[in-house]
């Protein structure tokens, strides 16, 4: 890898698309470089690292406001903060799954209601959404 990339390269170096890139930059996430040699802008290792620091903090589940709010701390002084937002994601994270297991639940439940129901004209999943006032 040269030290120095080109948009395509950095994005195929980050698994990303090109727009992905450019998105970031216009978010304020992935800085600018300068054109050089003809408008082609060059991006460096720095860059590269940012990105991956990007999507990692995304499939972690941080939105890019997260994401932008752990990049501002990525100076090492930080972590208690950064530790902060990361407790608040796992918190709702932990929400979300208890939420999931009770839709679940749910779920099974009426779909063994279907699969024990003999009468083809009522469907008792139907029959829940129609009654259901959430």
């Amino acid at each position: 890898m040269e030290s120095t990339l080109t948009i395509g390269q950095l994005a195929k170096a980050a698994n990303v698309g090109v727009e992905t890139v450019r998105y970031y930059h216009r978010c304020g996430l992935l800085p600018v470089p300068q054109r050089t040699n003809g408008a082609v802008r060059q991006y460096s290792r720095q860059s590269l690292q940012r990105l991956h620091f990007i999507r990692r903090a995304q499939a972690l589940g941080f939105t890019l406001d997260e994401v932008r709010a752990l990049l501002q701390l990525n100076d090492g002084s930080t972590c208690g903060t950064a530790r902060t937002l990361a407790e608040h994601k796992l918190q709702a994270v932990e929400e979300r799954l208890k939420d999931l297991r009770a839709l679940r639940a749910e779920l099974r439940n009426l779909v063994g209601q279907c699969r024990a129901n003999s009468d083809e004209v009522s469907c008792p999943l139907i029959d829940s959404l129609c009654n259901s006032s959430r």
